[in-house]
């Protein structure tokens, strides 16, 4: 997985780029009309329902736009929220504060939504022992931001990018001559580059798990679009030869019965593809 000072890097490109894009060469429509030495105060209102991620982003894109600016948070990331909560105040420059009003919503609306998205799986795997994973179907440019928002619903990561974790799929396995081809193959590329990157393997059926499990050195085999009952076999094959992982097409109605086949992780795009996001509003005070 990747370091913080990775993460921390991806977070700061983010705000340099979102502030880069909406702002240009200048707030144009604050500059004209608010002076320079203008002070307000803002409130951060909750207009839905739901878990609330991205106060702390919030303070990192007030803090790049202006040092100055002060916010007061009242509610933290990961708590539930329901319309009429105040998450902060922020005040300072009024021109500071618009210019980063909008980067602070569309993030703040994003990262809730994928937050409460993923509270809701949680609870519904509660007391199997069962994770869940967010995936790489993610918007460009700010899976950072969408993977932090996962954290805070409770959820844990996936790999982050394809750097970070070696992760052979049915399209890897063709290309390469097979499943034990693509594993003898990639085993020569660590050793021979140098790298310690954990192992997983996409299994079509309970054949190329057989095949699979031939191979040491496999950290997590991906049980893809199986139906219950090759589930169960395949969790019984792998036994405790390496951790398991459903996906395909698992969503609120089977991830339950999918995680009572007994399976370490279900991974789901839609933790991050499918949502719709949370209404937020900031409100001079």
């Amino acid at each position: 997985m990747i370091t913080k000072a990775q993460f921390d890097s991806e977070i700061e490109l983010i705000i340099t780029n979102a502030i880069r894009e909406d702002v240009g060469d200048g707030d144009h429509s604050s500059l004209a009309c608010i002076p320079k030495s203008a002070i307000g105060k803002a409130r951060l209102l909750v207009k839905d329902e739901g878990i609330l991620a991205g106060v702390d982003f919030a303070k990192k894109v007030f803090n790049y736009v202006d040092p100055e600016i002060q916010v007061e948070a009242k509610i933290k990331d990961g708590s539930k929220v329901t319309y009429g909560d105040i998450a902060f105040y922020v005040s300072g420059s009024s021109q500071s504060i618009l210019k980063a009003e909008r980067l602070v919503l569309n993030a703040m609306q994003r990262m809730s939504a994928i937050a409460t998205k993923t509270n809701q799986f949680v609870q519904l795997l509660e007391g199997t022992g069962t994770k869940i994973l967010d995936t790489r179907k993610t918007t460009p440019g700010i899976r950072a931001l969408e993977k932090w928002a996962v954290k805070i619903g409770g959820g844990e990561n996936h790999r982050f990018a394809l750097y970070d974790m070696i992760m052979l799929k049915d399209n890897h396995i063709d290309f390469a001559g097979g499943i034990t081809s693509a594993l003898e193959k990639t085993k020569k590329y660590l050793k021979d580059s140098n790298k310690d990157l954990k192992i997983i393997v996409e299994a079509r059926d309970l054949n190329e798990i057989k095949e699979i499990l031939k191979t040491t050195g496999v950290y997590r085999i991906l049980i893809d679009n199986f139906n219950y009952e090759d589930t169960r076999k395949a969790v019984a094959l792998i036994g405790n030869s390496c951790l398991t992982e459903s996906s395909g097409g698992i969503n609120e109605k089977t991830i339950r019965k999918y995680a009572e086949c007994g399976v370490d992780y279900i991974s789901s795009g839609a933790l991050t593809h499918s949502v719709h996001n949370l209404d937020l509003s900031l409100k001079a005070v």
